[in-house]
Order: C-alpha cells, then structure tokens, then sequence
C-alpha cells in the first residue's frame, strides 16, 4: 500500500474513532437514502431466509440433508462428482409397498393392491424430483444471483461510500481546526463521496425497482407448487380407481373354509430316548449333562478356544492379537441409501479407516469399503 493510502486509512480511522468515542459529527445522508438503505437491509435478509427455507420446505428431513452435504463434501475432497439424491419419503414407502406386496404372492389380491400403489407412491417421488428442479431453477437460482451479484454490488458501493464519507469528514475537521490539509484535498474528497453516493443511490435503486422481475420468480415457484400438486392428484385418482377395482376382485373372490389340524395329528411320534443316537450323543442322560460317547474331548489351543473355532464367523471375530486395527462390531444392520455407504448386518466386524466428522466412520467389511452411522456400531478398537 501506498504512503497516500496509509494516510488515508489512518483519516479514516480516525474520523470513526472520533465519531464513535468524541462524539464528532459525521456528514447525514439524506432521508431517501438512510430509507433506501434500510430497504436493501431487510432485502439482504429477506432473501438468506427465502433460500434457506425453500431449501428446508423441499427437503424436510434435517438428516437427509446432513447425511448428503456430509457425502458430497467428501465427494469434492476427491474430486469426483456429486453422489445420491434427496431420499423423497414417498419413493422409500413405495419401495417398501412393492416389495412386501411380491412377499404376499401372486395369489394375494391385497399383494397386488400393495405392488399398486407402491408403483404410484414411486410415481409421487418422480414428481417431487421434478418440483425440486422447477424450483431450483426458477425460483432459487434467481434468488442466489441477487444474493451474489445485485445484493453484493450494492453493499460494495455502501462500503466504499462509507470510506470516503469517513475520509472527507476527518479531512474537513481538520481544515477547520486549522491544520496543513489544503483546500484542494477537501474538494477532492468530497467529490469522491459525492461519487460514491451517486453509485451506491443508483444500485439500491435499481434493486428495489427490480419487484416485476422478483414477483414474476415468486409466482415461478407457486407454478411449480400447481404443476406438483396437479400430477400428485391425477395420480392418486387414478390409484384410487385401481384399488377400487382390486377391492371388487377380492370381494368376488370365493372364500375357502379353512379347518386347524390339531396337535396330536402332526405331533412327533418319537419318544425323547429315540435321539440317544443321533450324532453318537446321549440327549437322555439323567446326569443333567451331556455325554459324549464317540471320540475324546474336543481339544484346544492355546488361545483358549477349540480347534474348531472359526475366527472369520462375525459373531467370534475379535481384534488382531497387536489390538493396534481399529475396529467396530455392528449393533444394528444397516442398508446404504446412496452410493458410497457400507452396508452391514448386526454383528459383523467392520475394520475401521478413519472418522469422517461426528456422525460418520469410514471402514471396510466384507472385501467392501464405505462410509456408514457412528450409532450404528459398538467400537471395540478405537482410532487412534
């Protein structure tokens, strides 16, 4: 920075301190512009708000959002694209709807009906993507243009403005208490507040008289909402009439007497004394313990454990005898939703990589590597 730059930093420095702490008299804007500025304020944060909001009214679950920001930064860090989509609430019912009703049988009428209306709640997610990307770019694209470009000119001129309001009036003060600032350096500083005036009075007001452009966004997104809802009803209607017709099929169709076969027809006719054979094991010893009566006691290692132990079985796997490999065993299952998770049944053993932040551990299980819920595990080694 330039001496002339330093200089004027410090007038400027000066002048805040003096109005701030010795109670100086700053240059008043006039009462448009003061007005015009509190306007571009509530802009400002009118449209944080908006964009935040919308965001939350179309993506409703907190974790889902989480959950996906967390992937697609990690999706960044290594420079690849963006993974998995928004998981809408009606395609996760319809998948479930689908699959349950195959489970019932072809025979089940009520199977049918549910493989119905999972193919519609399916249809309903497709219809919420598409909202999501009418929205996005009718209405919340627009609205971060104006946040980054149009909203951010604005605040630039009203910070330069700011600046030079503060230069000319410390200036000014000190050619009336008589000290060597020349009449020429006043002139000049008050022309380049004047300047930055004009700027900043003619941005906000071409902001604040955009509301046909801004009206014209907000009904963009109502639009959106009409075409949403419109398709969400025909297809529901027309859900409606097929499971009107499945109920008259399953009202037409004949009922069967079914009779409970009692116990003692399929009871096992076997006396308990019968399975004293079977793999050469007594089962009815009186001694309350079980006899072997084929081959030794089993032997065993000197780990403590028979020969037949099996160390890759889930539910025996324990830590390297160095206890230095983080690891984890399962307490839930856990299916992936989006490219990139690792899925798991309770009980695995899971090799742990790294901790991705305070939700998320990364590991590998089965030969397959992945990112999956801290909750979802018991750490038995941790990362150190």
């Amino acid at each position: 920075m330039s001496l002339a730059g330093l200089k004027k930093q410090f007038n400027k420095a000066n002048q805040y301190m003096s109005e701030k702490i010795g109670g100086a008299k700053g240059t008043e804007l006039d009462d448009e512009f003061t007005e015009m500025e509190k306007k571009i304020d509530v802009m400002g944060r009118l449209v944080d708000d908006l964009i935040l909001k919308t965001h939350e009214f179309l993506q409703p679950n907190p974790a889902s959002r989480a959950k996906m920001q967390t992937m697609n930064t990690i999706s960044k860090m290594r420079g690849q694209s963006k993974i998995g989509m928004y998981p809408q609430p009606e395609g996760n019912l319809g998948e479930y709807m689908i699959k349950d009703g195959r489970d019932l049988g072809d025979d089940s009428v009520f199977g049918q009906a549910l493989q119905e209306a999972g193919e519609s709640f399916k249809h309903l997610a497709e219809i919420k993507y598409n909202l999501e990307d009418n929205v996005k770019q009718n209405f919340i694209d627009p609205l971060q243009q104006m946040q980054n470009k149009d909203l951010k000119e604005v605040n630039h001129y009203r910070k330069k403005l700011s600046g030079r309001r503060l230069d000319y009036d410390c200036k000014r003060r000190k050619k009336e208490k008589g000290s060597n600032v020349t009449e020429e350096e006043v002139r000049v500083a008050e022309d380049k507040f004047e300047e930055s005036k004009n700027s900043a009075e003619v941005a906000m007001h071409n902001l604040l008289e955009a509301e046909e452009e801004q009206i014209a966004q907000l009904q963009a997104f109502i639009s959106a909402q009409c075409d949403y809802h419109r398709q969400a009803m025909e297809t529901l209607q027309t859900l409606l009439e097929t499971l009107e017709i499945k109920r008259a099929e399953a009202s037409a169709k004949p009922r069967s007497e079914h009779i409970p076969k009692r116990v003692s027809s399929f009871r096992r006719s076997e006396s308990p004394s019968s399975l004293q054979d079977m793999d050469g094991t007594d089962f009815g010893s009186t001694s309350g313990s079980y006899a072997f009566n084929n081959g030794p006691p089993p032997s065993y290692n000197q780990a403590g454990f028979d020969d037949n132990f099996d160390s890759s079985d889930p539910f025996y796997a324990v830590p390297n005898s160095s206890g230095k490999q983080p690891t984890a065993r399962a307490i839930y299952d856990f299916v992936p939703e989006s490219e990139g998770e690792l899925g798991f049944q309770e009980g695995d053993m899971i090799q742990l990589i790294s901790q991705v932040d305070d939700n998320w551990f990364e590991g590998s299980v089965h030969g397959k590597v992945g990112y999956f819920p801290i909750n979802y595990v018991d750490v038995v080694v941790p990362i150190s």
